[in-house]
């Protein structure tokens, strides 16, 4: 068995091994992390040897840190790198480079025809009839989309939404409310197997699919990290936001994540505090005085157009990962289309937490 796992800010973590009699066995820890002393390695290996193939990470973590010799330093490698490479391994990970990705970056669409178009691509990919998908969305209209079990009149002023023309559309994953704006916003959708997230807690789980856009903004000129549960931040404040979504296969398929992001390009702050019922006790823990603060917009961080920054981080994914061109399918469309009729554009679903 197999399983490799990139530590955040870190290194790669590769484990090679068996599972015999419902143990580890042969167990090899290697990637291209800095390890001082030379022996911590062996001792790592050593300590592994024999756990249970069912142990949890935080018994792998305990296995490791209480082996390893006195005064060891590890650079870009931490033993809950380990252990989650471990848990890859015996979960029978798959990869990102194990797949033929597949680029949907159309045009502008409505806010409820977005929403129901990550529910039917997701589930096209959790039942094996659709590749991995990165979808780039253009915005068809401004928007505040809140998760779904947000309040709905706790998180929006509905008046100041329809005075700025500005839709409500409940989406299918947790998390808060993001206002969006067609040329201010850049969103980003990724509906993945969930054999590439195996062996990953849900808090990991998002580090690691969003891994590829910290490089790509890194390359920007953009020093950018995760900041736990859900944020992309950067020294001067948070530029994105993540949600996810578990989607099961009535099929029999494999099942998929839906992972997606929205990042600020230039939103307008004061028509978000408008429209936006965002409390102080909501931004106390992230440090701010005022939401104003927590926009960082990426115009004025990059200093390039909001396509050339969509281009270079699909070049970047594509780098990395390979990435094919493709399309909403006509089948898939219409099923969009309906969902966003009968769903997402229905009073019973935008306000089903009231």
């Amino acid at each position: 068995m197999h399983g490799e796992y990139k530590v955040p800010g870190g290194k790669l973590v590769v484990v090679d091994l068996d599972e015999r009699d419902g143990v580890l066995r042969d167990v090899r820890v290697a990637g291209d992390f800095f390890l001082e002393p030379d022996e911590a390695i062996t001792a790592i290996d050593r300590a592994l040897e024999g756990a249970p193939a069912n142990s949890a990470a935080a018994e792998l973590v305990r296995r490791v840190e209480s082996a390893l010799p006195e005064g060891t330093v590890m650079f870009g490698l931490t033993a809950e790198g380990i252990a989650v490479a471990v848990r890859r391994a015996v979960a029978q990970a798959t990869d990102w480079r194990d797949y033929d990705w597949q680029l949907i970056h159309e045009g502008p669409q409505s806010p409820d025809l977005h929403m129901a178009l990550d529910e039917v691509i997701t589930a096209e990919v959790a039942a094996g009839r659709r590749p991995p998908t990165l979808r780039v969305w253009e915005w068809g209209g401004p928007a505040v989309i809140i998760g779904s079990f947000q309040s709905l009149r706790n998180e929006v002023d509905l008046a100041a939404a329809d005075r700025h023309g500005t839709a409500v559309v409940r989406r299918i994953s947790g998390g808060g409310a993001m206002f969006v704006e067609p040329g201010n916003t850049i969103t980003y959708s990724l509906s993945v197997p969930a054999s590439l997230v195996s062996g990953l807690s849900f808090a990991d789980s998002y580090a690691y699919l969003d891994d590829w856009v910290l490089d790509a903004l890194g390359d920007m000129g953009i020093k950018a990290w995760y900041q736990p549960l859900n944020d992309i931040a950067t020294d001067v404040g948070k530029i994105a936001g993540a949600a996810q979504k578990r989607v099961l296969s009535p099929e029999g398929g494999p099942g998929a994540v839906l992972h997606h992001v929205t990042m600020s390009y230039d939103i307008d702050a004061d028509k978000m505090l408008e429209i936006l019922r965002i409390g102080r006790e909501k931004l106390s823990d992230k440090g701010t005085r005022s939401a104003k603060k927590r926009v960082d917009p990426l115009r004025r961080q990059t200093g390039l157009p909001r396509e050339a920054v969509i281009d270079r981080m699909i070049e970047s994914f594509r780098a990395r990962y390979g990435l094919l061109t493709g399309h909403v399918t006509e089948a898939e469309l219409a099923r969009a289309e309906e969902l966003a009729s009968a769903k997402f554009s229905n009073p019973d679903w935008t306000a089903r937490v009231p």
